[in-house]
């Protein structure tokens, strides 16, 4: 008999019924993980994260060298290999056969599709014969906690479908006592539930079945506030109509199974630290009566087993509940989607509509994408977004879409996949299974007010009740409003309400028969608020974006954030305005898409064409002002100038320092509102300069969070109004931002443009952009290796940067020249200049030129083989860095903190920090410092003998520096490689090498 593997129940090996040692319980805990994924490459990441999860040790990966090699030994008597797959994952190579849980599976899926009866259940019970336990017993990880939970649900499937069975072949009689523990255990499942019933009313026992629906009709009620589902009601009804055969409840369909990870490398992504598991899904709603029916049905169509990925369409008229149906339907369906939910507002009837460009980009930070590589194109992301889903099991829903182009590069193509989409149109052009929402009928609509009201007050004024609903036309929407009015004012009688919405439908003249109601009770809402709340309502109309927060409104308002709070609280607690989120920042509110629009009417009625651009201005003013300053907390960008004498309003200092308290979080938090605070000032005709402003002030932000993408679709639109408009000023701005993002993405040729373009548009303008864009120049042509240009830049950016007073940019230069210095041989001159730029640092405060000139002085005592003085000053940098939040810099500081550690003898440190730093830059995108991290590693496997692996880090790091231009560096480069050959004995690759390292220098 063959090895055999467990993992349903505690984690064995068996060779011919006897236990094999395999070890500890980590290392068991590394044998389950590769045996969920039987005979396929498993990442080593991958393994990190389930066998530690966030209990990660700091030798982590090292520990799971130990422990797969142990297993490779435990296990190779037999045959059985775990191989090192390309990448760097394992394969534990066994037929999945010979795993419990795959033979679980085989075995179930052969039951579902059996020809009788008799066959199913001799499956069935093979199957579940298979479980020993709780799966992975005595394992607790987030991972193997999520497949436990999986393999649960599974399980209990099968339970279920056994049961069916033995049902029809009416062996009801011994099956009791089982089902009446398994309804304890499940008393909310209704097939549980029914097949209890069932089988009680066919062994005679007519009251015990009846007493046992109704146990559960309660229960229903008082946990979940529902009444049972439409099956297990259609039982109760034939049992009491004495129907001499029932058929027991099925569930809306079979839970969902795990499936195989995909094969490694099939998919030319970016690199991922690990797969996350979104759930995007908004809060599931409290209020939420109705729609049995539909609910039955959309679990029925994404439930079925289909061979493709299902589409459900649900449409209906604005207000209609499209949205609280998708965000209850993902909840209920959400344990069939293991691998998790995507949700996005698309706001397909708003003035301001989500490109799938943007909704692309969130969902594959979910799915765990680094920002830095989430692709630039719109094809691309397709083409990423697609490959993660394609084997996974994942719900997408996308809400209030507005046509088929808005949501065709969304759906997804994975056969295990599923979408939900909302739209108040029919979609015709889209491919899917429809569900259209009509509005309540009386007795829903009153169940919904006796939801807000309470059965008591709601029941008392029937008749007005009654009204109300009607009135509304049934509308989810309208209803909601007028008794969100009513609770707030417990001592209206229904009656008032009544009286006014039926006034106010004759007067509505431009909405949709389908708006009348909702547009009746918003002027009914609004016409009973104070005059300053109607001002901000109208004002709020004016923000660009789905969210905001007080800061925006006091802006618009010209007023302080006290106020503007103050404000707020009136209209969120009339409804008109919610919360969105609420953090450690502040709340963040949004208006309904409806609200929205009436809102903006009303601001076209009353709102003058001068009020409305001051208010706007001011806007972009506050968030100019806000931008500005956070990044000047954080100091990151070498230009060093300040954009604030553009902005035309500003919040008081006290308030503005509470917002910016934590000026990283505030500014993920308003990200993409500020973006659109810009994008919407730059439509405007007139007034580029201070649009351009706010968006060269988010650079520091852009930097430290790497929002790439954002950062160069802005600018860009940034630099066209600017040069469009003829603002010499702006435009020259622009270009040396977008000449700082290039150069971060490796894109030097544009870099070198974008920084001359800078300096042209500079001319005649003085001292302060023209340094800052030579510096920047500067740096392209030291990277480059063309010093003799990078000394001349950097010496005319130092002495524009002294005349203006920019300290940013003269310890930027300063710096530039120094490491030139130590590039070619001048330590000393190199120490001298490093040690200048910390002082200058020091004595401004200026945080991010002291990291760095502690960086640089690390890199002369290296040179001069001092290295523990340079492990401390690399050791200053990675704490200043890391405490001003940029990750970026603190990777340089670490990648050669690694090196130096690696020269004193610390090999394990000195290698794990560098790995650490490789995946960094990776994750930056970095090509340059990924070559630096990949040189070092050579040189570090040199240093203890290990000739192939310091060969392979030294072709890719020498690969890397052919693609980016840098001579001085691909020469260094080919020397380690050089010595890599050496060291393994082949003396004529290592001479070639050589060779081509002078040919390099003397070119």
């Amino acid at each position: 008999m063959a090895i055999r593997f467990a993992i349903l129940g505690t984690i064995e090996a068996r060779r011919d019924g006897v236990a094999i040692d395999v070890g500890h319980a980590m290392q068991r805990r590394v044998l389950a993980a590769l045996l969920v994924d039987a005979d396929q490459a498993v990442s080593a990441d991958a393994l990190v994260d389930r066998v530690w999860g966030d209990a990660e040790p700091v030798y982590g990966r090292r520990k799971l060298y130990g422990y797969v090699s142990r297993l490779r030994r435990a296990l190779a008597a037999d045959g059985t290999a775990i191989t090192r797959e390309r990448g760097g994952g394992y394969r534990l190579a066994v037929e999945p056969s010979v795993v419990d849980v795959h033979r679980f599976r085989e075995l179930s899926g052969r039951a579902r599709k059996a020809g009788g009866d008799g066959q199913a259940e001799a499956l069935w019970r093979e199957a579940l014969a298979l479980w020993r336990g709780s799966a992975f017993a005595g394992v607790d990880t987030p991972w193997f906690n999520a497949q436990r939970h999986l393999l649960d649900g599974e399980r209990l499937a099968a339970q279920l479908e056994l049961v069916d069975v033995r049902l029809r072949l009416a062996q009801h009689d011994g099956m009791v006592s089982e089902l009446a523990a398994r309804a304890e255990a499940y008393p909310l499942d209704e097939r549980v539930i029914g097949q209890l019933i069932l089988a009680l009313y066919r062994c005679g026992r007519q009251a015990e079945a009846l007493e046992a629906y109704e146990r559960a009709r309660r229960r229903l009620a008082d946990e979940l506030g529902v009444d049972p589902g439409a099956a297990l009601r259609r039982l109760y009804e034939r049992i009491l109509a004495g129907d001499p055969e029932p058929a027991a409840p099925r569930s809306a369909a079979p839970p969902a199974t795990a499936k195989p990870a995909a094969k490694s490398g099939t998919v030319a992504a970016p690199p991922v630290a690990r797969q996350l598991v979104p759930r995007l899904l908004p809060a599931d709603l409290s209020l939420f009566v109705g729609r049995e029916d539909e609910v039955d049905e959309a679990r029925r169509l994404l439930g079925e087993e289909r061979p493709g990925p299902v589409t459900l369409l649900v449409t209906g008229a604005a207000g209609v509940g499209k949205t609280a149906f998708a965000v209850r339907t993902g909840h209920l369906l959400a344990s069939r989607f293991p691998d998790g939910q995507l949700h996005a507002d698309l706001r397909g009837f708003g003035d301001e509509p989500a490109e799938p460009f943007t909704v692309l980009g969130t969902f594959l930070r979910a799915l765990g994408i680094p920002g830095g590589t989430v692709p630039a194109e719109l094809t691309d992301r397709v083409h990423l977004y697609r490959t993660l889903l394609a084997g996974r099991r994942m719900l997408v829903v996308l809400d209030n879409a507005a046509s088929a182009q808005q949501v065709s590069d969304l759906l997804p193509s994975g056969v295990g996949c599923a979408a939900v989409v909302t739209s108040r149109t029919t979609m015709a052009e889209v491919s899917g299974r429809r569900l259209p929402l009509g509005v309540l009928d009386s007795a829903t609509g009153l169940d919904l007010l006796r939801e807000m009201l309470g059965r008591n007050r709601t029941d008392a004024e029937l008749d007005p009740a009654r009204s109300i609903v009607e009135t509304c036309g049934g509308l989810p929407l309208a209803v909601w409003v007028a008794g969100a009015r009513l609770a707030a004012r417990p001592h209206w009688p229904l009656a008032k309400v009544a009286r006014a919405l039926a006034d106010e439908q004759r007067k509505l003249d431009e909405l949709a028969v389908g708006h009348i109601a909702v547009r009746a009770s918003l002027e009914l809402t609004y016409q009973q608020m104070t005059p300053a709340t109607q001002c901000a309502l109208r004002m709020i109309a004016l923000l660009p974006g789905p969210s905001f927060a007080a800061w925006a409104l006091a802006a618009l308002l010209d007023a302080g954030l006290p106020e503007a709070e103050a404000v707020l609280d009136d209209l969120v607690e009339v409804h008109l305005v919610q919360i969105s989120s609420a953090n450690a920042t502040g709340i963040r509110y949004q208006l309904h898409d409806l609200v929205r629009l009436f809102a903006r009417e009303r601001a076209e009625q009353d709102l003058q064409e001068q009020d409305r651009t001051a208010a706007l201005t001011r806007l972009l003013g506050a968030s100019l002002h806000l931008a500005d300053l956070a990044a000047d907390t954080l100091s990151v960008d070498f230009q060093g100038i300040s954009q604030l004498d553009l902005a035309s309003w500003r919040l008081p200092a006290a308030e503005a320092d509470q917002l910016l308290a934590d000026p990283l979080t505030w500014f993920n938090d308003e990200r993409q509102f500020l973006i659109d605070v810009a994008e919407q000032a730059l439509d405007e005709t007139d007034g580029v300069a201070p649009a351009a402003g706010l968006a060269t002030a988010l650079t520091t932000l852009f930097q430290v969070g790497s929002h790439f993408d954002d950062w160069e679709r802005l600018q860009n639109r940034a630099l066209k109004a600017a040069l469009s408009s003829g603002d010499r000023h702006s435009a020259a701005k622009v270009h040396r931002c977008l000449g700082e993002l290039t150069t971060i993405l490796d894109r030097y040729p544009e870099a070198r443009d974008h920084f001359e373009q800078a300096l042209r548009l500079a001319e005649g303008q003085g001292p302060t952009y023209r340094a800052s864009a030579t510096a920047g120049l500067a740096y392209v042509h030291r990277l480059l290796g063309q010093y003799t240009s990078a000394v001349f830049h950097f010496e005319e950016a130092a002495e524009l940067a002294e005349s203006a007073g920019n300290v940013n940019c003269l310890v930027y230069a300063t710096n530039g020249l120094g490491v030139i210095d130590l590039e070619q041989g001048r330590v000393e001159a190199a120490a001298a200049r490093f040690t200048k730029c910390l002082r200058v640092s020091r004595v401004a405060g200026y945080r991010p030129g002291e990291a760095q000139a502690l960086r640089c002085l690390g890199q002369t005592h290296r040179a001069l083989g001092a290295y523990p003085a340079a492990a401390e000053a690399y050791r200053q940098a990675v704490a200043i860095s890391e405490d001003l939040g940029d990750h970026l810099s603190a990777t340089h500081a670490t990648c050669w903190l690694g090196d130096v550690l690696v020269r004193q003898g610390e090999h394990r440190e000195g290698r794990r920090l560098l790995s650490r730093s490789l995946w960094s830059y990776r994750e930056f995108g970095n090509l340059w410092g990924e070559a630096a991290t990949l040189y070092a590693l050579a040189e570090a496997h040199l240093a203890v003998g290990r000739s192939a692996a310091a060969r392979r880090r030294a072709e890719a790091a020498v690969s890397l520096w052919r693609q980016i231009g840098s001579s001085r560096w691909l020469a260094v480069g080919l020397d380690t490689l050089a010595k890599a050959h050496a060291l393994a004995g082949d003396h004529t690759a290592a001479d070639r090498a050589r060779a081509e390292a002078e040919k390099v220098r003397t070119a």
